[in-house]
C-alpha cells in the first residue's frame, strides 16, 4: 500500500478509517475496553522478544548517527521497560470509565432536568519522537477514554514502534473491537506529519505533539485542528524568608536534579532577598554537591564564589540538564513579578510556610500547575493519580496541566422534559 499510493492517499485513508472505528468506539462498553487493555497488556509481555529485536534495529542506528546518549537512553527499551508499559497499560484500564459519566446536573424552573455528560473527543493524532514507550502509553489512553487514535512516531524508533502497535493491535481484536481504533501510521516521511496537521479532510479532532522544541512550534504553528501540548517547561522554583532550610534544600535538589531532561524540572531557582543570609548558601551547596551547575545574577554570584555569571538568556533558558539559574528577590512581590515575566505558564513551586505569601503564589500566577512545599518534578499524571498521561498542556482551552483520560474526552448536555415548551 505504501509504495502504491501517495502520502496524502495513505493518510486520508488512515483518517477515514479512524472516523468509522471512532463510532462504534464511543458506545464500547467499559468491560470490552477494559478486556482490550487486559489484551494489549499481555500481548507486549508475548511479543517481548519482537519488541527486543526490532528495538535493537533502532538503538544501532541512533548509534551509527552519533545520536547523543541521553536521546538512546529514551529510545532503548529491555525486559524491564517493556514490564513497565504492560503494567502502565493496566493501570489505565484500572481507572474507572469516563465516558457516560454525569459531569453535573440540574433542574429548572420549568421542570427541564439537565445534565452535563462525559464524551469522547473523537479521532485524536499524536505526533512523537524517540520514545518508543508512549505507543503504548497514548494508545491506551485514547481508547479508554472512547477516541480512535492515528500514531505517527519518530523514524528513529519507527522498528521498536511497529512491533508494539501490533500488541495493541492484538488486544482490540481479542475484545472485538475495531483494529482502526488505534493506527500507526507506516511512512516515515515527513509529510505525513503535515497531512496530520491538515486534520485529514476533518476526520482529526485534536493534535498531540510529544517531543522537542522544534517539533511542538511547529504543530502549533501549522496546526488546523486544536493542539493539546507545552513549547517547554520553564519552571521556577522560590524560596521564600519563611520557608524550613531543609525542606528548601531537599526540593530544591530533587526539582531539578531527580531527572534535568524532563519538562517538570526546575530551571530557574528564586530565594527572599530577606533570606539570603540564612537560605542562599545551604541550598546553594545541596545543589552543588548533587553535581549541578549554578548560573547566578551578580547578586548571588558575589555571594557564593562556586556561581557562574547569569546573562539575560539564563532566565529564559529551559535548560533540560543539570543547570540552573539563581537569583534573589524582594519577597513573593518579587517572585511574582520574575516568574510572570519569564515562565512558559508549565509549573512553579513555593517553598514557604507564610499562608499569605502561599495564598497570593497560587492566586496570581497563572500556569497549569502551582505546587506548596512539593517537587516540581510532581508534574506528572501519574504522580495526580491519573494513571498516565498522554502530555502537559499549556494551553487555556479545556484540557490544562496533565492530559489524562478524562481531559480526552469532550461532553454534551442531556436534557429531559416531558412535554415542555418554550414562550
Amino acid at each position: 500500500m505504501a509504495e502504491e499510493l501517495s502520502v496524502v492517499d495513505i493518510m486520508l485513508e488512515i483518517g477515514r478509517k479512524a472516523r468509522v472505528a471512532a463510532g462504534p468506539l464511543s458506545i464500547a462498553s467499559g468491560e470490552r475496553k477494559h478486556a482490550a487493555l487486559i489484551g494489549m497488556a499481555e500481548a507486549l509481555l508475548r511479543r517481548k522478544d519482537l519488541i527486543l529485536n526490532a528495538n535493537v534495529l533502532d538503538v544501532a542506528a541512533a548509534e551509527e548517527a552519533g545520536t547523543a546518549a541521553s536521546f538512546i537512553d529514551r529510545l532503548k527499551l529491555d525486559e524491564t521497560r517493556i514490564r513497565a508499559m504492560a503494567d502502565g497499560i493496566r493501570a489505565i484500564a484500572a481507572l474507572k470509565d469516563p465516558v457516560g459519566e454525569v459531569i453535573t446536573a440540574w433542574d429548572r424552573p420549568n421542570g427541564l432536568h439537565i445534565e452535563r455528560v462525559r464524551t469522547p473527543l473523537g479521532v485524536i493524532g499524536v505526533i512523537y519522537e524517540s520514545r518508543p514507550n508512549v505507543t503504548a502509553d497514548a494508545g491506551a489512553l485514547c481508547l479508554k477514554a472512547g477516541n480512535a487514535v492515528i500514531l505517527r512516531g519518530g523514524s528513529d524508533s519507527v522498528h521498536s514502534s511497529r512491533e508494539i502497535h501490533a500488541a495493541l493491535a492484538e488486544g482490540l481484536k481479542s475484545a472485538g473491537l475495531p483494529e482502526a481504533a488505534i493506527q500507526m501510521v507506516p511512512v516515515t516521511d515527513r509529510a505525513a506529519v503535515g497531512e496530520m496537521l491538515k486534520g485529514l479532510n476533518g476526520t482529526v479532532d485534536v493534535i498531540v505533539p510529544r517531543g522537542g522544541k522544534s517539533l511542538v512550534a511547529r504543530v502549533q504553528e501549522e496546526a488546523r485542528v486544536p493542539v493539546f501540548a507545552h513549547l517547554e517547561g520553564l519552571c521556577h522554583l522560590y524560596v521564600d524568608a519563611s520557608a524550613d532550610i531543609a525542606m528548601a534544600e531537599a526540593v530544591t535538589v530533587n526539582a531539578k536534579m531527580r531527572r534535568t531532561g524532563i519538562c517538570g524540572a526546575a530551571e530557574t531557582l528564586l530565594i527572599d532577598r530577606k533570606a539570603a543570609a540564612s537560605h542562599l548558601t545551604p541550598v546553594l551547596d545541596a545543589l552543588v554537591a548533587a553535581g549541578c551547575t549554578l548560573r547566578g545574577s551578580e547578586e548571588v554570584c558575589a555571594l557564593y564564589s562556586q556561581c557562574d555569571a547569569a546573562t539575560d538568556a539564563d532566565w529564559s533558558t529551559e535548560y533540560l540538564d543539570a543547570i540552573i539559574s539563581v537569583a534573589l528577590v524582594d519577597g513573593i512581590d518579587g517572585a511574582l513579578a520574575h516568574i510572570n515575566r519569564y515562565s512558559s505558564h508549565h509549573t512553579e513551586a513555593v517553598i514557604a510556610e507564610d499562608n499569605l505569601v502561599v495564598e497570593r503564589f497560587f492566586n496570581e500566577i497563572d500556569s497549569a500547575i502551582l505546587l506548596h512545599n512539593a517537587s516540581t518534578q510532581f508534574a506528572d499524571g501519574g504522580e495526580f493519580g491519573m494513571g498516565a498521561e498522554i502530555g502537559i498542556a499549556t494551553g487555556k482551552m479545556h484540557a490544562r496541566g496533565p492530559v489524562g483520560v478524562e481531559q480526552l474526552t469532550s461532553f454534551k448536555y442531556r436534557v429531559r422534559g416531558n412535554g415542555q415548551t418554550r414562550v
